[in-house]
């Protein structure tokens, strides 16, 4: 493997593990009763990170009654699968 590759995929990693990170920081300050991070903003990191997003959602039990967040992650994560498909056949192989 190409060292780009394994470069590019352990910076993905580590943005996913700071989402996953907020959205267990956010559910532990809901616990709390403490000031909650904002939900566009947990939203834009989840667009980055949808692993990371998705994994905090399911682990944490976090924002899974949310529409916004229970309907708007899915689609997310799909919408990149199938970019990163496009991306792959088109430019890639």
């Amino acid at each position: 493997m190409d060292k780009t590759w394994v470069l590019l995929f352990c910076v993905y990693a580590l943005v996913n593990l700071v989402v996953f990170g907020m959205y267990a920081a956010d559910k532990a300050k809901a616990k709390k009763g403490a000031w909650r991070t904002p939900e566009i903003k947990l939203m834009t990191a989840g667009a980055v990170g949808i692993i990371g997003a998705l994994l905090g959602m399911v682990v944490c039990h976090h924002k899974t009654k949310k529409p916004l967040f229970a309907v708007g992650l899915p689609v997310i994560f799909f919408a990149e699968i199938a970019l990163a498909a496009v991306v792959y056949f088109k430019f890639i192989r």
